[in-house]
């Protein structure tokens, strides 16, 4: 696959809606907003806002900054939008940070809560990490949380209930993770690159923690606002075929200086 120029990988997000007018409605993202703002712990995924994200409208002010979307409080209904410009930014800050792991030979974690969509970005990260001779974590065996089973395939942790991976946005798989490492004697990562709750709960720790967010799913962008996260990809973290991706992946790697594996 020919890696794709800035402007070509821009055409190509807005027309699969990977990034501009994409799937997720307006008053859906407005609802979410309210509901971090309000304190529902759901919508921190992992992170802690404490009393600093009371008002949606500040809330607001942080997506159409760091995603993209509509900046009127007024528009309420109808479609919603992430800026590609944007998402292709933070792919080059994404980019910077692998570039120093691989340099480092870092060891890295990768995690999902949303393996229908994101699973294979991460994959084919991770092999090129791992090509270029970073360590992937290998998570603790028998970790268990959310009723479910914390597991690891083609170097991505995930959670799995009833033979079947689950969407989660839960800080606790990551958690049990990272504390599973520290009850075997093992190191933190140095890097974890994951979405949702995963990326959150690592932040939280302490741990440098990239990933990639919705705009449905503002706590991320505020904890890269705050610093807490180092790098927040706006996306649609779900579109209709998982390979939509691959330009995205493709883009990145070659901005960081990794071997292709796509």
């Amino acid at each position: 696959m020919p890696i794709p120029s800035r402007e070509a990988l821009v055409d190509h997000l807005v027309r699969t809606r990977i990034a501009g007018d994409v799937a997720t409605p307006r008053d859906n993202n407005l609802s979410h907003y309210r509901k971090l703002a309000n304190g529902d712990r759901h919508f921190w995924l992992g992170l802690e806002l404490g009393d600093r994200w009371t008002d949606e409208q500040d809330v607001l002010a942080v997506m159409a900054e760091r995603c993209g979307v509509s900046d009127d409080p007024e528009h309420r209904h109808g479609q919603d939008t992430i800026d590609p410009e944007l998402t292709v930014d933070a792919l080059g800050r994404m980019a910077t940070r692998l570039r120093k792991a691989a340099e480092g030979r870092e060891r890295v974690l990768f995690a999902t809560g949303h393996p229908g969509g994101l699973l294979d970005v991460h994959r084919q990260t991770a092999d090129a990490l791992r090509l270029a001779g970073c360590e992937i974590v290998r998570i603790p065996g028998g970790l268990m949380a959310d009723e479910g089973m914390v597991f690891q395939f083609a170097g991505v942790a995930m959670l799995e209930r009833g033979a079947t991976l689950w969407h989660t946005h839960s800080p606790e798989p990551m958690r049990a993770i990272l504390d599973g490492l520290e009850r075997e004697g093992r190191p933190q990562p140095d890097l974890v690159l994951a979405d949702h709750g995963w990326a959150g709960c690592a932040g939280q720790r302490g741990l440098d923690s990239i990933g990639y967010a919705d705009c449905n799913d503002p706590a991320l962008f505020i904890g890269e606002a705050e610093g807490t996260l180092q790098v927040t990809v706006p996306l649609d973290d779900h579109v209709t075929n998982p390979r939509f991706y691959d330009p995205m992946t493709e883009y990145l790697l070659n901005e960081a200086g990794l071997t292709n594996t796509i």
